[in-house]
């Protein structure tokens, strides 16, 4: 029987088999991209050892957890193995291998083992290593210095003049401020005020006026120098004057008082020494300068008197006689280029002297007083006008002048700035030191006084615990 094929039908068959073949070429391709896939992922948990399941399957042991899941095991009522359900052989194969307390299922990797330094793994050792500087020495903290001054008081007529010294801080915790020719003390305790003399009107001249001020160690006399020559003491609780010294031909400028010794520096140039406890007071002239005097000071130990003026020198002079009773300087030192006014001896360092220049010369040096010599120097960029030191800390304050008028920290012996106070509308003149040596009293030319709390108290001795004297006072008992 012949079958009659026609074109038609020829044709759908042949494309019923092209349709075949692509089911089957896609097929083949879907199988191979799935194999690549396969190889892909493969590779990539072999890689990284993790999939989807599991995490990281380096980390883990398949091998002991096949050998686990195949062992058989006897549990015991509370749900343990019994040491003699395993094989013998298993048991010694596990300890020897060292994993008896490996983890199964593990999904990150361990740390690596740290390796200390001092070769102990103890966290105790790693924690208290540096609990002390190896010094023995505790750091410092930085404290706070405000910018703001705690109290300000009004002064009118404190004259503006750079020569003069019109505030001094008694031991007694008394200010004496000169204001014109009156002496006013006010109580930095209570706050009170009380007026101790008016030159102008006990000595009938109304053109007299108050140049310079100090105080006795003990704070129970205050002397006074003026512009008529004279040199006042004064008992301040008695509010009685006890003497009035002349021998100058010019206003009394400076002050300074070392034991029952009073030096004064005069706008003749010349300094006096005079011993308050005898009728001729006057017991030394030391000639040196050629100008005012309009800074003194003495050494801690009583041995040096430091001496500034107008004609840029400093002097340093032993208390010790010369011939006629005048007495020559031990040292001139004329580095600064301007009036020296600010003076003040370390008390921390022996045979260290700071002075400050005027407007020219804008410099605080620093001297070994024993050589003579300036041991460094720092330009401070306007006016120096006072220098007082912390009695607690290796600090200085400095006053300047125009154009700041500001009072500068300073570390010493580093000599970096660790603050500066502005305020002050005109150029500070003065400088004191409260006798807790935390407090510094700044007096300007803008009539105000100023008290910063600037300094570093006094570190207070560690105070013994109330065991241990408990412990002595049974002790003493005994």
């Amino acid at each position: 029987m012949q079958h009659n094929i026609t074109l038609s039908e020829c044709s759908a068959f042949n494309q019923q088999m092209n349709h075949k073949d692509a089911r089957f070429n896609r097929k083949n391709d879907k199988r191979k991209a799935m194999a690549e896939r396969g190889e892909l992922k493969a590779a990539l948990l072999e890689r990284s050892g993790s999939d989807r399941m599991i995490p990281n399957r380096n980390a883990m042991d398949f091998a002991r957890t096949d050998m686990l899941a195949r062992s058989s095991s006897k549990e015991n009522p509370n749900g343990e193995v019994s040491p003699g359900a395993r094989d013998p052989y298993r048991n010694a194969l596990v300890e020897s291998m060292g994993e008896k307390n490996s983890r199964v299922m593990a999904y990150k990797n361990k740390p690596k083992a740290a390796k200390w330094e001092g070769g102990s793994k103890d966290l105790a050792a790693l924690y208290t290593q540096n609990r002390k500087n190896p010094s023995g020495m505790t750091k410092k903290s930085f404290r706070h210095i405000s910018q703001t001054p705690e109290r300000i008081l009004d002064a009118p007529d404190l004259l503006d003049d750079y020569y003069l010294n019109l505030m001094a801080w008694s031991s007694q915790n008394l200010l004496a401020v000169a204001l014109g020719s009156v002496v006013y003390l006010w109580n930095a305790g209570d706050g009170s005020i009380e007026e101790l003399c008016d030159v102008a009107a006990d000595e009938g001249s109304e053109e007299d006026y108050i140049c310079s001020v100090s105080w006795t160690a003990d704070g129970n006399y205050l002397s006074i120098g003026t512009a008529s020559h004279m040199v006042q003491i004064w008992d301040v609780h008695a509010q009685k004057q006890l003497r009035a010294m002349a021998g100058h031909e010019g206003r009394v400028s400076s002050l300074a008082w070392n034991g029952p010794m009073l030096a004064s520096g005069s706008r003749d140039a010349n300094i006096h020494h005079h011993d308050v406890r005898i009728q001729s007071h006057q017991v030394h002239t030391m000639q040196g300068h050629s100008q005012e005097v309009c800074g003194l000071a003495w050494s801690p130990d009583g041995s040096t008197l430091a001496s500034g003026a107008n004609d840029n020198l400093v002097c340093l002079w032993s208390p010790s006689a010369g011939s006629n009773g005048i007495i020559a300087p031990k040292f001139k030192m004329n580095e600064h280029q301007a009036a020296v006014k600010a003076l003040a001896w370390c008390p921390h360092e022996a045979h260290t002297l700071a002075t400050g220049g005027g407007t020219a010369d804008r410099t605080i040096r620093f001297w070994d007083t024993e050589r003579g010599t300036c041991r460094n120097s720092i330009d401070t960029g306007s006016q120096v006008c006072s220098i007082v030191w912390s009695p607690h800390e290796k600090e200085l304050v400095s006053s300047h002048g125009y154009a700041q008028n500001q009072l500068c920290l300073w570390r010493y012996p580093s000599l970096t700035k660790a603050a500066e106070l502005t305020g002050h509308s005109a150029r500070v003149l003065h400088l004191a030191v409260s006798p807790d040596g935390e407090t510094v009293c700044s007096g300007a030319a803008d009539e105000t006084l100023r008290f910063w709390k600037v300094f570093a108290p006094k570190e207070k001795k560690a105070s013994r615990s109330a065991t241990e004297t408990k412990m002595s006072t049974m002790s003493s008992i005994r």
